[in-house]
Protein backbone atom coordinates (compact mmCIF):
# COMPACT_ATOMS: atom_id res chain seq x y z
CA UNK A 1 0.00 0.00 0.00
CA UNK A 2 3.01 2.29 0.36
CA UNK A 3 3.08 2.98 -3.39
CA UNK A 4 -0.20 4.90 -3.24
CA UNK A 5 0.87 7.15 -0.37
CA UNK A 6 1.90 10.73 -0.96
CA UNK A 7 5.08 12.03 0.64
CA UNK A 8 2.98 14.19 2.95
CA UNK A 9 0.86 11.22 4.07
CA UNK A 10 3.98 9.14 4.71
CA UNK A 11 5.37 11.89 6.94
CA UNK A 12 2.07 12.06 8.84
CA UNK A 13 2.07 8.31 9.43
CA UNK A 14 5.73 8.25 10.48
CA UNK A 15 5.08 11.10 12.91
CA UNK A 16 2.02 9.30 14.27
CA UNK A 17 4.02 6.11 14.87
CA UNK A 18 6.69 8.10 16.72
CA UNK A 19 4.05 9.61 19.02
CA UNK A 20 2.45 6.20 19.67
CA UNK A 21 5.83 4.66 20.41
CA UNK A 22 6.70 7.53 22.77
CA UNK A 23 3.41 7.02 24.62
CA UNK A 24 4.08 3.27 24.84
CA UNK A 25 7.56 3.84 26.25
CA UNK A 26 6.30 6.36 28.80
CA UNK A 27 3.49 4.13 29.99
CA UNK A 28 5.71 1.07 30.26
CA UNK A 29 8.31 2.91 32.32
CA UNK A 30 5.60 3.86 34.83
CA UNK A 31 4.13 0.35 34.66
CA UNK A 32 7.52 -1.25 35.33
CA UNK A 33 8.22 0.89 38.39
CA UNK A 34 4.76 0.34 39.88
CA UNK A 35 4.61 -3.40 39.15
CA UNK A 36 8.10 -4.18 40.46
CA UNK A 37 7.47 -2.12 43.60
CA UNK A 38 4.09 -3.80 44.20
CA UNK A 39 5.61 -7.21 43.51
CA UNK A 40 8.42 -6.65 46.00
CA UNK A 41 5.95 -5.56 48.68
CA UNK A 42 3.62 -8.54 48.08
CA UNK A 43 6.41 -11.06 47.35
CA UNK A 44 4.73 -11.67 44.00
CA UNK A 45 6.98 -13.24 41.38
CA UNK A 46 4.29 -12.70 38.74
CA UNK A 47 4.14 -8.94 39.40
CA UNK A 48 7.91 -8.60 39.36
CA UNK A 49 8.03 -10.54 36.08
CA UNK A 50 5.29 -8.30 34.73
CA UNK A 51 7.31 -5.21 35.62
CA UNK A 52 10.46 -6.60 34.03
CA UNK A 53 8.43 -7.50 30.94
CA UNK A 54 7.58 -3.82 30.65
CA UNK A 55 11.28 -3.09 30.24
CA UNK A 56 11.34 -5.49 27.27
CA UNK A 57 8.37 -3.61 25.79
CA UNK A 58 10.34 -0.38 26.21
CA UNK A 59 13.26 -1.95 24.31
CA UNK A 60 10.97 -2.91 21.44
CA UNK A 61 9.30 0.49 21.29
CA UNK A 62 12.64 2.29 21.54
CA UNK A 63 13.96 0.27 18.60
CA UNK A 64 11.06 1.44 16.46
CA UNK A 65 11.46 5.03 17.68
CA UNK A 66 15.11 4.91 16.69
CA UNK A 67 14.28 3.51 13.25
CA UNK A 68 11.81 6.29 12.51
CA UNK A 69 14.34 8.98 13.38
CA UNK A 70 16.55 7.77 10.50
CA UNK A 71 16.51 9.54 7.16
CA UNK A 72 15.55 6.29 5.43
CA UNK A 73 13.52 4.18 7.94
CA UNK A 74 13.00 1.30 5.47
CA UNK A 75 16.75 0.70 5.32
CA UNK A 76 16.75 -0.26 9.01
CA UNK A 77 13.68 -2.53 8.79
CA UNK A 78 15.48 -5.88 9.07
CA UNK A 79 17.86 -5.13 11.97
CA UNK A 80 15.05 -3.51 13.94
CA UNK A 81 12.83 -6.53 13.36
CA UNK A 82 15.62 -8.72 14.71
CA UNK A 83 15.80 -6.63 17.89
CA UNK A 84 12.03 -7.00 18.38
CA UNK A 85 12.27 -10.73 17.73
CA UNK A 86 14.99 -11.15 20.38
CA UNK A 87 12.78 -9.19 22.79
CA UNK A 88 9.97 -11.71 22.20
CA UNK A 89 12.29 -14.64 22.90
CA UNK A 90 13.66 -12.95 26.03
CA UNK A 91 10.11 -12.37 27.24
CA UNK A 92 9.20 -16.03 26.68
CA UNK A 93 12.34 -17.32 28.40
CA UNK A 94 11.84 -15.14 31.45
CA UNK A 95 8.14 -15.98 31.83
CA UNK A 96 8.85 -19.71 31.52
CA UNK A 97 11.67 -19.53 34.09
CA UNK A 98 9.66 -17.57 36.65
CA UNK A 99 6.56 -19.71 36.14
CA UNK A 100 8.49 -22.97 36.63
CA UNK A 101 10.20 -21.62 39.76
CA UNK A 102 6.84 -20.47 41.16
CA UNK A 103 5.28 -23.88 40.56
CA UNK A 104 8.27 -25.82 41.91
CA UNK A 105 8.66 -23.77 45.09
CA UNK A 106 4.96 -23.08 45.64
CA UNK A 107 5.38 -19.34 45.94
CA UNK A 108 2.31 -17.77 47.52
CA UNK A 109 2.00 -14.03 47.01
CA UNK A 110 0.14 -11.68 49.33
CA UNK A 111 -2.87 -9.68 48.12
CA UNK A 112 -1.81 -6.58 46.14
CA UNK A 113 -4.40 -3.91 45.42
CA UNK A 114 -1.79 -1.83 43.59
CA UNK A 115 -0.83 -4.82 41.45
CA UNK A 116 -4.45 -5.48 40.51
CA UNK A 117 -4.99 -1.82 39.59
CA UNK A 118 -1.90 -1.53 37.35
CA UNK A 119 -2.55 -4.81 35.53
CA UNK A 120 -6.23 -3.95 35.01
CA UNK A 121 -5.23 -0.55 33.62
CA UNK A 122 -2.79 -2.22 31.25
CA UNK A 123 -5.52 -4.52 29.92
CA UNK A 124 -7.34 -1.37 28.79
CA UNK A 125 -4.44 0.83 27.65
CA UNK A 126 -2.25 -1.69 25.79
CA UNK A 127 -4.83 -2.82 23.18
CA UNK A 128 -5.54 0.81 22.29
CA UNK A 129 -1.85 1.55 21.72
CA UNK A 130 -1.39 -1.71 19.79
CA UNK A 131 -4.34 -1.03 17.50
CA UNK A 132 -3.26 2.54 16.76
CA UNK A 133 0.30 1.54 15.88
CA UNK A 134 -0.75 -1.50 13.85
CA UNK A 135 -3.23 0.55 11.81
CA UNK A 136 -0.66 3.24 11.02
CA UNK A 137 2.02 0.64 10.34
CA UNK A 138 -0.16 -1.28 7.90
CA UNK A 139 -1.05 1.85 5.96
CA UNK A 140 2.60 2.86 5.84
CA UNK A 141 3.66 -0.67 4.94
CA UNK A 142 6.06 -0.87 7.89
CA UNK A 143 6.73 -4.42 9.08
CA UNK A 144 8.61 -3.01 12.05
CA UNK A 145 5.71 -0.95 13.35
CA UNK A 146 3.31 -3.88 12.90
CA UNK A 147 5.73 -6.22 14.70
CA UNK A 148 6.08 -3.75 17.56
CA UNK A 149 2.29 -3.46 17.81
CA UNK A 150 2.17 -7.25 18.18
CA UNK A 151 4.72 -7.00 21.02
CA UNK A 152 2.35 -4.57 22.72
CA UNK A 153 -0.54 -6.97 22.16
CA UNK A 154 1.46 -9.82 23.71
CA UNK A 155 1.95 -7.62 26.77
CA UNK A 156 -1.84 -7.19 26.90
CA UNK A 157 -2.23 -10.97 27.12
CA UNK A 158 0.41 -11.06 29.84
CA UNK A 159 -1.36 -8.27 31.73
CA UNK A 160 -4.63 -10.19 31.58
CA UNK A 161 -2.93 -13.41 32.73
CA UNK A 162 -1.22 -11.71 35.67
CA UNK A 163 -4.45 -9.92 36.61
CA UNK A 164 -6.36 -13.21 36.54
CA UNK A 165 -3.68 -14.88 38.63
CA UNK A 166 -3.75 -12.08 41.20
CA UNK A 167 -7.53 -12.22 41.44
CA UNK A 168 -7.68 -16.02 41.72
CA UNK A 169 -4.95 -15.97 44.35
CA UNK A 170 -6.67 -13.21 46.35
CA UNK A 171 -10.22 -14.54 46.06
CA UNK A 172 -9.77 -18.32 46.02
CA UNK A 173 -6.21 -18.96 47.21
CA UNK A 174 -5.19 -20.54 43.87
CA UNK A 175 -1.49 -19.68 44.12
CA UNK A 176 -0.55 -21.54 40.90
CA UNK A 177 -2.98 -19.75 38.53
CA UNK A 178 -0.72 -16.91 37.35
CA UNK A 179 2.24 -19.28 36.79
CA UNK A 180 0.18 -21.54 34.53
CA UNK A 181 -1.21 -18.56 32.62
CA UNK A 182 2.34 -17.28 32.17
CA UNK A 183 3.32 -20.48 30.36
CA UNK A 184 0.47 -19.93 27.88
CA UNK A 185 1.63 -16.37 27.25
CA UNK A 186 5.18 -17.61 26.67
CA UNK A 187 3.91 -19.79 23.81
CA UNK A 188 2.38 -16.73 22.14
CA UNK A 189 5.63 -14.80 22.59
CA UNK A 190 7.71 -17.55 20.95
CA UNK A 191 5.40 -17.64 17.93
CA UNK A 192 5.49 -13.88 17.47
CA UNK A 193 9.26 -13.87 17.90
CA UNK A 194 9.69 -16.44 15.12
CA UNK A 195 7.42 -14.46 12.80
CA UNK A 196 9.19 -11.18 13.50
CA UNK A 197 12.58 -12.84 12.81
CA UNK A 198 11.29 -14.09 9.47
CA UNK A 199 9.79 -10.70 8.66
CA UNK A 200 6.29 -12.19 8.62
CA UNK A 201 4.04 -9.84 10.60
CA UNK A 202 0.73 -11.14 9.25
CA UNK A 203 0.11 -13.13 12.41
CA UNK A 204 -3.34 -14.49 13.13
CA UNK A 205 -3.44 -13.34 16.73
CA UNK A 206 -6.73 -12.87 18.53
CA UNK A 207 -6.59 -9.10 18.11
CA UNK A 208 -5.87 -9.26 14.37
CA UNK A 209 -8.59 -11.86 13.77
CA UNK A 210 -11.13 -9.60 15.42
CA UNK A 211 -9.88 -6.64 13.41
CA UNK A 212 -10.06 -8.56 10.11
CA UNK A 213 -13.58 -9.71 10.91
CA UNK A 214 -14.56 -6.12 11.61
CA UNK A 215 -13.08 -4.97 8.30
CA UNK A 216 -14.88 -7.75 6.41
CA UNK A 217 -18.16 -6.79 8.02
CA UNK A 218 -17.62 -3.16 7.07
CA UNK A 219 -17.05 -4.13 3.45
Amino acid sequence: MTGTLTAERRQVLQRRIRWIVAATIGYNVVEAVVAISAGAIASSGALIAFGLDSTIEVLSAAAVAWQFTRRDPERWEKPTLRVISVAFFALAAYVVATSVVSLATRIEAAHSTLGIVITALSVVVMPLLSYAERRAGRELGSKTAVADSMQTLICTYLSAAVLLGLLLNSWFGLWWADAVAGLVIAAFAVREGVEAWRGDTCATSVGMILEDEHEDAAD
